[in-house]
């Protein structure tokens, strides 16, 4: 009955956002809610949310500081080069702006976090995007498929779970992988090319002259951006007020309405040169910093949500020794704070209940006992498909330390490793990373102006078809 009432809530979970029928945040509440009562557990659904918010408090944090960090470094110029760069590779083609998306995103997901990637990627694209005219939900859906591959990284997250849950050495798992991952990224880079031939035939090629002069948007993007409108409960004028106190100084920081943009309401209002945030004299201080940050982030000196506490303090205190301009500055992100930290508080209530009333369990071990014992041999090839549903629908360290050890036990009765198991677990993060469960992908969609539901309709398809390309990639070359 818990199995059944445990792919109910998640169906239900979906269908409702992607038919728009509910807000991402409301549903991540209240379907999970209701099915607590249906449960008979609604006595204990506040235990279950307090283990949940408690399980995603630092996350949370995390993600409120780094956005805070990030957004000071786009303020101050930081990324301006980034920028530059990208634009004179695109040219304005849609084609070069989508390739240049994935590639930007693989790049910068070297740091092995999901957040810094889709805020340091969202920030350089969005203009493009906005001012061609282009698919916004291109733009999420190819980053999310980069980060989900760099995610194998050993220091991004799923192969230290199936490390140490399998007790194997990461090196093992990943070093053998990086043959059927690197043909995965090929696979998200191709796929940009042919996504972006598309977007070419529908809106055209423009010079990068023409697509500066095109009419002005009424949003300011890159620095402030904030959640779209249908991606949180985020109006118009909430975006704009934001948007202005990031393009024009302190003292706009909340004076907007709906009817009007920033500064000057110019969509590559990022890459403006005399945007009063610009700190050039402190060009290299903020890069070394950024530098050391991801350093210490990646050598795990200290916890993540600490480091970017640390560093948003100090980012903030030299480029904006004044006390109200740093103020500004953290108005001026408030709002994309706001939704995403609430975003993952609400995801707290879904897990916690998934995870609480035991709904979760039930469903893993469901899926591992409906496989037909003449599958045994060919635990790789299972494992790295049912990588796929398990990894979307749970989180990481349910997948990895609930079930991948269960995997890992019949695979071992027939003769299977247990590191081809644990490599064939990592096969299923591309589309991991759209995962409604997934705290950056909300950073993602909500600095984008992109609907959630909208971003799942898109992607999903195309992260099954690059995570079957590793599986397949990894199974030729003989590692899985």
């Amino acid at each position: 009955m818990l199995t059944i009432l445990g792919f109910a809530m998640i169906a239900t979970f979906l269908v409702l956002i992607m038919m728009k029928k509910m807000s991402p945040i409301a549903a991540l509440v209240l379907i999970p809610a209701l099915f607590c009562v249906f449960v008979g557990e609604g006595a204990h659904l506040g235990d279950y949310v307090i283990d949940g918010v408690s399980s995603l408090a630092p996350t949370a944090a995390m993600l409120m500081f780094a956005i805070v960090y990030f957004g000071v470094m786009i303020d101050v110029g930081l990324f301006d080069p980034i920028v530059r760069a990208i634009l004179k590779f695109c040219k304005a083609d849609p084609m070069r702006v989508v390739v240049g998306t994935a590639l930007l995103a693989a790049i910068v997901s070297l740091d092995g976090d999901g957040s810094t990637t889709f805020m340091i990627t969202v920030s350089a694209m969005y203009p493009l995007y906005k001012r061609l005219k282009m698919s916004l939900v291109v733009m999420t859906g190819v980053a999310a498929m980069a980060n989900g591959v760099m995610n194998t990284l050993p220091w991004g997250g799923p192969t230290a779970r199936a490390a140490t849950a399998l007790k194997v050495d990461a090196t093992d798992i990943f070093v053998p992988m990086i043959p059927a991952l690197a043909v995965g990224l090929v696979a998200v880079v191709v796929l940009a090319y042919v996504l972006g031939l598309r977007e070419r035939r529908r809106v055209g090629t423009l010079t990068l002259d023409e697509a500066l002069v095109r009419e002005p948007e009424t949003e300011t993007v890159l620095v402030g951006a904030g959640a779209g409108a249908g991606a949180v409960s985020g109006g118009s004028g909430a975006r704009s007020g934001a948007s202005r106190g990031a393009a024009g100084g302190p003292g706009e920081a909340a004076d907007g309405d709906a009817g009007s943009g920033g500064a000057s309401g110019d969509g590559f209002q990022g890459l403006d040169p005399n945007r009063p945030t610009l700190r050039p004299k402190l060009y290299w201080f903020n890069a070394l910093l950024t530098v050391a940050l991801l350093t210490a982030m990646i050598m795990e000196l200290l916890p993540i949500p600490v480091l970017f506490l640390l560093g948003a303090a100090l980012a903030l205190t030299v480029n904006f020794p004044h006390i109200p301009d740093q103020k500004a500055r953290i108005a001026a992100h408030a709002d994309n704070v706001l939704n995403v930290s609430g975003m993952v508080f609400a995801a707290a209530v879904f897990t916690g209940v998934l995870t609480g009333t035991g709904m979760v369990d039930h469903m893993a071990n469901w899926l591992v006992d409906t496989i037909p014992d003449g599958m045994g041999p060919q635990m790789g090839l299972v494992t790295g498909l049912l990588s796929l549903p398990l990894t979307y629908f749970m989180s990481n360290d349910g997948f990895y330390f609930g079930v991948l050890p269960v995997l890992a036990e019949a695979g071992q009765a027939h003769g299977v490793s247990t590191l081809e198991i644990a490599r064939a677990s990592i096969v299923g993060q591309p589309l991991h990373m759209s995962s409604p469960l997934v705290p950056a992908v909300y950073v993602l969609v909500g600095m984008a102006k992109v609907e959630f539901g909208d971003h799942t309709r898109f992607v999903v398809k195309w992260a099954v078809l690059t995570s079957l390309v590793i599986l397949a990639a990894g199974i030729l070359f003989g590692i899985i």
